[in-house]
């Protein structure tokens, strides 16, 4: 019974923490963190059985690595582009490697700065993916580059993962021929469970499928499984999680899995979270504070701005840099999970578990309030970041039309669509858009083209818009969109503007300010659906031949 009182006490109190910290529009987690502490012997001392929360915890991690592995599909690669690729394991390198060198003149061993950089590296998905759903930027440019950012940082993670219970034991050649073993090892294993996932559980997911109770617990069972499967043969149990995520995530049921095991996470992960904050030693913040601050604006201010030369250098403008590069401007709940392993394998000890735990509180904390109010930091670092800019892509890319009766802002999505249905009109026209990659695919596909930002007046006003008959915008951002409109209608009140629309009250605000229709994809959907069931009825012929006209249109986009 006192177990249990000891237990609902942490609960009651992580619950007031969050909801304080959700009124200062902070991130739950460090709520979590601060609860552990407060829990932890230099305060309230509520936990007299760490071993229990130890044992949650420890679920927490595994369920939490191993919904992170459903996600991660073999051919995720190929989908997250070549910024998020290159720029992913760039900023990885350098930030690892400078925060490896700040560490050792910080006075941290080999190992223990070895730790701290890889910790530094990486950004927290959760939290970042929360925030960028919150503000409504995860369909912008800079939304998408960061999520594949955090995508490739996953992947790293994994590997990262998988040799750190070796640094603690090898060292040298030894750790050389440690290494080798276990990378022999682990693609023996690996392969195994890609031939027992491709040839048993393919063909037996689909009857268990039957059932949500059993598949629910079959996936519980196959996670926790090779978590230990794994351990045993000489890997952490967080490896083994992943491993298990990633060979389920080529089934049909990895969504539906992963949604079934989201509370089960949320719910242990707080647990991890809290027992983290109870190992912190409170008594050597005072001798940790200096290091943590030095390691604090090393991540908030010279990992972002890693970042931004980075897409600098592969053509990305000045403000998605800027806004990418804040957004990855914390640590991951990775990095808090890989010094927790460091720590049970005895290659880190609880100060260094502390610095880098302090330092995650101060980045996530900060960098929330970045991602936040990006776009109203940004006018007030405009000129700087373009001087510090290496590439100006902006001016490197020409405009290859001089006349032209419609523009089409954003080539991505459906763009293509337009393009084809502006060539039957025989009209000249142009493209704009800012990203480098499908700036490329035009200039290969000979489309003209100018490659520009549409949030910028100054870009606006180069367009000849008084001259143009026809606008048609694919932007989701609605702020954009409105600020278009009301710079044609300015000079150009006869001429077409379609915009796009995600939500009702979008597109009533677009009518309001002057948009001749309103694009809603969901609303066309549904009306091309109801008609093509009032056309063909219960007909599955009918049906399949509209499902193969789809799939033709799918790939060829």
């Amino acid at each position: 019974m006192e177990l249990f009182i000891q237990f609902t006490t942490i609960v009651l109190l992580a619950t007031l923490l969050s909801l304080i910290l959700r009124l200062l529009k902070q991130p739950l987690v460090i709520g979590y963190i601060l609860t552990g502490i407060l829990i932890g012997p230099h305060f309230f001392n509520i936990v007299q059985s760490s071993n229990v929360i130890s044992l949650f915890s420890q679920i927490g991690i595994t369920i939490l690595l191993f919904i992170v592995g459903l996600n991660l599909s073999p051919t995720v690669i190929k989908e997250v582009g070549k910024v998020s690729f290159i720029g992913g394991l760039g900023q990885i390198i350098i930030t690892a490697l400078l925060g490896f060198i700040i560490s050792q003149w910080l006075g941290l061993s080999y190992v223990h700065a070895l730790y701290v950089g890889l910790a530094l590296s990486f950004s927290s998905t959760i939290i970042v993916l929360k925030l960028l759903f919150d503000k409504g930027d995860l369909p912008k440019l800079y939304g998408k580059v960061t999520v594949g950012i955090l995508l490739i940082q996953d992947l790293v993670a994994i590997f990262a993962l998988l040799f750190v219970s070796s640094l603690a034991a090898a060292h040298g050649s030894i750790f050389l021929q440690t290494i080798s073993f276990l990378t022999i090892k682990f693609a023996v294993i690996v392969l195994l469970v890609y031939l027992i996932s491709r040839y048993l559980i393919m063909h037996t997911i689909r009857y268990l499928a039957e059932s949500q109770e059993l598949l629910f617990l079959f996936s519980i069972a196959w996670g926790l499984g090779l978590s230990i499967a794994f351990y045993v043969a000489g890997f952490s149990i967080e490896i083994g999680a992943l491993i298990a995520g990633v060979s389920l995530s080529i089934t049909p049921f990895a969504d539906g899995i992963a949604s079934r095991l989201k509370p089960l996470r949320d719910f242990f992960i707080i647990l991890f979270f809290i027992f983290l904050g109870s190992n912190m030693i409170v008594s050597t913040i005072p001798q940790i504070l200096f290091a943590t601050i030095i390691l604090s604006l090393f991540v908030l201010i010279l990992k972002p701005f890693i970042v931004f030369i980075l897409m600098n250098l592969l053509g990305y403008k000045t403000k998605q840099g800027f806004q990418t590069g804040v957004s990855l401007a914390q640590i991951s709940e990775f990095s808090l999970i890989l010094a927790s392993l460091g720590l049970s394998v005895g290659a880190l000890d609880k100060q260094t578990v502390s610095l880098i735990t302090l330092s995650g509180l101060i980045t996530i904390a900060v960098s929330s309030y970045f991602i936040l109010y990006s776009d109203a930091i940004y006018p007030y670092l405009e000129k700087l970041l373009k001087k510090l800019e290496i590439v100006h892509s902006a001016k490197a890319i020409q405009n290859k039309a001089t006349s032209y009766e419609i523009v089409l802002f954003g080539f991505d999505r459906v763009g293509r669509d337009f393009i084809e249905a502006f060539n039957k009109l025989e009209k000249k026209y142009l493209v704009v858009d800012y990203n480098p990659e499908m700036i490329e695919q035009l200039e290969e596909a000979e489309i003209p083209f100018k490659y520009g930002d549409v949030e910028d007046v100054e870009f606006l006003q180069d367009l000849q818009l008084e001259k143009v008959k026809l606008y048609v915008s694919t932007i989701p951002s609605v702020k954009v969109n409105v600020l278009v409109i009301k710079k044609i209608r300015e000079i150009n009140k006869n001429a077409i503007i379609i915009v796009r629309a995600g939500e009702i009250h979008e597109a009533k605000q677009l009518y309001t300010v002057g948009a001749t229709y309103v694009l809603m994809p969901h609303y066309l959907g549904a009306k091309y659906a109801t008609s093509m069931i009032k056309r063909i009825g219960f007909d599955v012929k009918g049906f399949k031949e509209e499902r193969e006209k789809h799939l033709l249109y799918v790939n060829k986009t």
